[in-house]
């Protein structure tokens, strides 16, 4: 798909979360109101999800936005995660799931700010406050001669949602304040004094190599190409996981050697790329990483 055509199929959403993050028993709890055949327009969903009606919308928005649904059906890698006899980690407790979560919720731009705000407002700064968020998203949508799709208000409202779903409260007042699907990345810390944040660069927790390759996958899919570019993929994915250049090149590295046989890493005359030398499915790295059903 030609660059024209990728500008002109792009979608953007700015709301549908009705303010609330994600929390960490959600995806499950959606995963199996859908799978026992429930509609999210009826009446009942209050009674069956077991919270209200704003709730609701906001469970719909996040299956979709995780990668866990499509048009209000499972797609594989809900069934993956979260399936009652074979799912490979339903309650979400393993780090690898959070990080192949985070990775579907900013690549599949479902959620619009969440791309932006990885891929672009962490390329131009590493400390930031909302209003600079707020900012960066203006001049994105003025750029893509989007302006009429952007409201300040619903952007605002989105970017303290993003902030929720990532960063601890300098102050919490609840156990519910630690609920947040997305905390343990441990990606956005604020600042330890005044209003601001930062990508937590240094010290956040360690990316799963098969995660990594994960994305990898995903981007080749996306691509169409088996040779991909190091700035693509420290563009698409490095900085998704907030992975300085150094980090993604180790980590290439480190997949090249063990996946020799399907993909290799080169730096030659200061061009360093990916290639894939074998068809890889995805399925078959998380397997790797979760193992295989008896």
């Amino acid at each position: 798909m030609s660059t024209a055509n990728k500008a002109k199929s792009v979608k953007y959403t700015f709301s549908g979360h009705e303010s609330f993050p994600c929390k960490s028993l959600w995806l499950k709890k959606g995963y199996d109101f859908v799978v026992a055949g429930n509609d999210f327009n009826s009446p009942e969903a209050v009674i069956g999800l077991g919270v209200g009606k704003n709730m609701v919308a906001s469970i719909r928005f996040w299956l979709k936005a995780f990668g866990i649904t499509e048009n209000d059906k499972i797609t594989w890698i809900g069934e993956y995660l979260f399936d009652d006899n074979k799912g490979k980690d339903k309650y979400l407790e393993d780090i690898a799931t959070l990080w192949l979560l985070h990775f579907n919720l900013v690549f599949t731009e479902e959620a619009t700010l969440y791309k932006m705000f990885f891929c672009g407002v962490q390329r131009e700064r590493s400390h930031f406050e909302r209003d600079q968020v707020l900012t960066y998203v203006k001049l994105r949508m003025a750029e893509a001669g989007k302006m009429t799709l952007f409201n300040e208000n619903t952007v605002k409202k989105d970017v303290g949602v993003l902030l929720q779903n990532y960063s601890l409260p300098r102050k919490p007042l609840s156990n519910e304040d630690f609920s947040s699907l997305l905390i343990d990345l441990d990606m956005i810390r604020q600042s330890s004094e005044g209003k601001g944040y930062y990508f937590n660069v240094d010290g956040k927790r360690r990316v799963t190599k098969e995660i990594f390759l994960y994305g990898l996958l995903k981007l080749k899919e996306v691509e169409g190409d088996n040779t991909i570019p190091f700035d693509t993929i420290q563009e698409r994915i490095g900085l998704v996981f907030c992975m300085q250049d150094y980090e993604t090149i180790e980590m290439l590295k480190q997949l090249a050697n063990d996946y020799s046989h399907y993909l290799a890493y080169s730096d030659v005359a200061g061009i360093k790329q990916v290639q894939f030398t074998k068809d890889l499915e995805v399925k078959q790295v998380l397997d790797n990483y979760y193992g295989t059903d008896i």
